[in-house]
């Protein structure tokens, strides 16, 4: 395979090791060149310790890694200066300037000062924050703070950005903003590598993902092609009082393909959905209340872990 049509971030039974704990248990991964890839899972699956071997900040104990067909362990500062990081928890200096947190940041990789500053305001352009240039960080929104360090994680020009729980947190519209810079960057050339827990976030950025669980993979593909695979069409969300849902559920046996039963409702996996609520109604069962609605990419999780996304 050609260096250009290589994929741009390789893992081949990769280990990450604490002690006794294996956060990330012999994965295989591939990520194309301009794409957006997602890892999507519950906290503790082993998300961020894969983000930080493929940021280069965490050395891999087992396997081989490479990132622009480089080594992480040899050619780390390499890679770096080609990659941006978008960590969890914004790491703004709150007593600089907007402008100046990115200027700071972009002296890090030797770029001249008036060639950051010339950056930061188109930066600052792009994430819709040109009129805080001069405002202190500490008075933003969350939201805002947000857009910040993805501005400043874009000041080297990177070809690969990495984004760690990107919108953790933030308000619906605020998140929906940043969605809609990060489809411009992707749009752009940019490759995306992100993890979350937000199976909405996941649907609408990621054109492949990989499911974790307890450090392993336990699935791979476009959320489309995901839920198809593991999901009938259709959900029928049944609540009854409260207490009662184990007991009630017994009453719609054999009513779609499967059922869960969570502490606050019994989910039923239909084809038709309507049709499963007329069959539990036929059977003289009358939840407080009943939803029907498309298959997701948590009903997937659901399905491989046994749990919810948010457990």
């Amino acid at each position: 395979m050609s260096a250009t049509n290589s994929p741009l971030i390789s893992a081949r039974g990769v280990v990450k090791r604490f002690g006794d704990l294996v956060a990330v248990d012999g994965i295989d991964v591939e990520v194309r060149r301009g794409e957006s890839f997602g890892f999507l899972g519950p906290n503790g699956a082993g998300k961020s310790s894969t983000m930080r071997m493929i940021g280069c900040v965490s050395p891999v104990t087992e396997g081989d890694l490479t990132i622009f067909d480089l080594d992480p362990a040899a050619d780390g500062k390499q890679i770096r200066a080609r990659m941006g990081v978008v960590p969890q928890q914004d790491q703004l200096d709150e007593q600089l300037s907007v402008e100046d947190n990115l200027i700071l940041y972009g002296r890090y990789f030797d770029i001249p000062r008036a060639e950051c500053k010339r950056r930061a305001q188109e930066l600052l352009e792009f994430v819709q924050l040109a009129d805080r240039s001069k405002s202190r960080i500490e008075p933003l929104s969350g939201g805002m703070k947000r857009r910040v360090t993805i501005a400043r994680s874009l000041i080297n020009d990177p070809e690969l950005l990495l984004l760690d729980e990107p919108t953790t947190g933030l308000d619906p519209q605020a998140r929906h903003v940043l969605w809609d810079r990060l489809y411009r960057l992707k749009q752009s050339g940019v490759t995306l590598v992100l993890t979350t827990h937000y199976m909405d976030e996941a649907e609408q950025l990621c054109d492949r993902l990989v499911v974790m669980d307890e450090g392993r993979i336990v699935a791979e593909g476009s959320p489309r092609e995901l839920i198809e695979r593991y999901s009938p069409r259709e959900v029928l969300e049944l609540r009854f009082p409260a207490g009662t849902n184990e007991e009630r559920a017994h009453d719609v046996d054999g009513v779609g393909h499967r059922r869960e039963v969570l502490p606050d409702r019994v989910l039923i996996y239909a084809d038709d959905g309507e049709d499963a609520l007329a069959q539990v109604h036929a059977r003289g069962s009358f939840p407080e209340s009943a939803l029907v609605r498309r298959s997701s990419l948590e009903d997937v999780f659901l399905r491989l872990t046994g749990r919810t996304l948010v457990d």
